[in-house]
């Protein structure tokens, strides 16, 4: 039974292998990875806004809302409560494109998500990226077990139609 549901922010990774938690988060062009190792019964997720930081001196306390930082912190965080690299599971979730006038920021972290997983070896089992909606990602950790619903945006002007 569920008794908890901690929020995982933009720039946040948890891990957790208590069976009474339950992660969520909800995103749009950001991706958050769910790692999972079945036979420790630990699971973490991370929430991160862009594939690499840029050239301009990015703060160091703000670095896990890169892909680069968050996936090698998740994977890191994992192994240190006791994952085996070999056993982890990852699903992706997010990487939407929200805005047709700006470049596809979600097609690249997914891009990126994928790539890193692929070069640490770690197996990608599931997957839920793209579109053109936002998503709420709900993750049971010590289970392994996502549920991943789309959200609907209101239109710019019409919020009345979503109340």
């Amino acid at each position: 039974m569920i008794v908890e549901r901690l929020t995982v922010m933009q720039g946040e990774t948890r891990v957790c292998d208590d069976p009474q938690v339950m992660l969520t988060t909800v995103l749009g062009s950001c991706i958050a990875a769910c790692l999972y190792d079945p036979e420790r019964k630990l699971g973490g997720l991370n929430h991160f806004l862009l594939p690499e930081p840029g050239h301009d001196g990015t703060n160091p306390r703000e670095l896990q809302r890169y892909g680069s930082y968050a996936m090698d912190y998740l994977v890191t965080a994992m192994l240190e409560r006791g994952g085996v690299r070999k056993r982890l599971r990852a699903r992706l979730f997010g990487g939407a494109s929200l805005h047709r006038t700006f470049r596809d920021i979600g097609a690249s972290n997914a891009a990126f998500a994928r790539r890193f997983l692929r070069e640490a070896d770690i197996a990608l089992v599931g997957e839920d990226v793209g579109g053109s909606e936002a998503r709420r990602v709900e993750f049971q950790p010590t289970m392994g077990l996502c549920r991943c619903r789309s959200l609907t945006v209101p239109p710019p002007g019409n919020p009345e139609l979503f109340r």
